[in-house]
């Protein structure tokens, strides 16, 4: 019996789990349980009916799931104790949002899994570690019209990172923020000394006035990437419930070993948090099985459906959690802040 605080393993590694993956074959039938009907199968008159029903359907499965305890991974639903309070703040868990294939919900799980935390009265530092810049954006800030980003902190040995700091409209999250101009650090940094070790550098001042700092990474897995993992205590892969995001997890799996072997021994992965998942697909709950299947108890119990919620987020500038504080994806993103002080 696993335990919140120490989650059972499985017992094979996790890059030979990984690799497994690559080899995955997912059915296909003609036909998904649950899917919209086609617009040229059905009449614009039945749509509605077929969709509502559809609706139903998964609404009646996810209440027979919650009354036998069975979460949507198909497992039994782990307990998990109420946050414990905090006697003072920090030392920070850095945890990297990391995975390779964009479009995963790496940048709307940072956000919002760190407005959640905060309702837990932890203090948070999110840091924007993509040059695109989509986690200030995501924050009600635009990037173009910033002076000063975490690349002058990296770049610059005038500038401090709290010169940079700003706060968020969310209390007790603070943002590091990033523009265009980071995309210039990859290729300035390949000639630093000790370059793997840049973010934690840039990280330590602050690191004992936060109880987590989450780095949101850029899709890919170059230098930019390697210094969040060399800085973080722990990566959450957000995994889209989707057959091509299962083929490039091995290839990630295999990047965190390396910095775990060469860089940063405490490096471990705290979770995989299944994303964009749609119950009323087929094709979603193998994906979810096989994942479940191959890492076991690292897998969240806390899954991330699809909605329009979450883009509406984007436009607000804020999380879901005070932009529809009752919806299911802000309650899903509780209980995964739940989990994530939990391990």
């Amino acid at each position: 019996m696993s335990t919140p605080n120490e989650p059972a393993r499985p017992a094979a590694s996790a890059g030979s789990a990984a690799a497994s993956l690559t080899n995955a074959v997912i059915a296909t039938p003609a036909v998904h349980d649950g899917d919209e009907p086609g617009e040229a199968e059905v009449p614009r008159s039945r749509k509605a009916k077929a969709r509502a029903k559809a609706k139903e359907r998964a609404q009646e499965r996810a209440r027979e799931r919650e009354q036998s305890g069975i979460g949507p991974t198909g497992r039994p639903l782990r307990e998990i104790p109420d946050p414990p309070k905090l006697e003072r703040h920090g030392p920070a868990k850095v945890l990297a949002m990391c995975n390779q294939k964009g479009g995963v919900g790496k940048t709307t799980s940072t956000i919002n899994l760190g407005a959640a935390l905060a309702e837990c009265d932890r203090r948070v530092l999110l840091v924007d570690f993509d040059p695109q810049g989509a986690l200030s954006v995501g924050l009600g800030i635009q990037p173009h019209e910033l002076d000063q980003t975490v690349y002058n902190v990296i770049m610059e040995r005038s500038v401090s990172i709290v010169d940079v700091l700003r706060k968020t409209r969310v209390p007790g999250v603070d943002l590091l923020p990033s523009n265009i101009d980071l995309s210039a650090a990859e290729v300035q940094l390949v000639a630093e000394v000790g370059r793997e070790h840049t973010l934690l550098r840039v990280l330590r001042p602050v690191i004992n006035d936060y109880d987590y700092v989450l780095v949101d990474c850029q899709p890919s897995l170059g230098l930019l990437t390697v210094n969040a993992l060399t800085a973080a205590d722990g990566v959450i892969i957000p995994l889209e419930c989707e057959f091509f995001s299962l083929r490039g997890v091995a290839l990630l799996i295999d990047t965190i070993e390396k910095v775990q072997e060469r860089l940063n021994p405490k490096l471990d992965i705290t979770g995989i948090l299944a994303t964009m998942f749609d119950p009323r697909t087929l094709h979603s709950k193998e994906v979810m099985a096989r994942v479940v299947e191959a890492f076991g108890d690292i897998v969240f119990d806390t899954v991330i459906n699809r909605t329009v919620r979450f883009p509406e987020t984007t436009v607000a500038g804020e999380p879901i959690t005070t932009w529809a504080p009752k919806s299911a994806g802000a309650l899903a993103y509780r209980a995964l802040a739940r989990e994530v002080i939990a391990r």
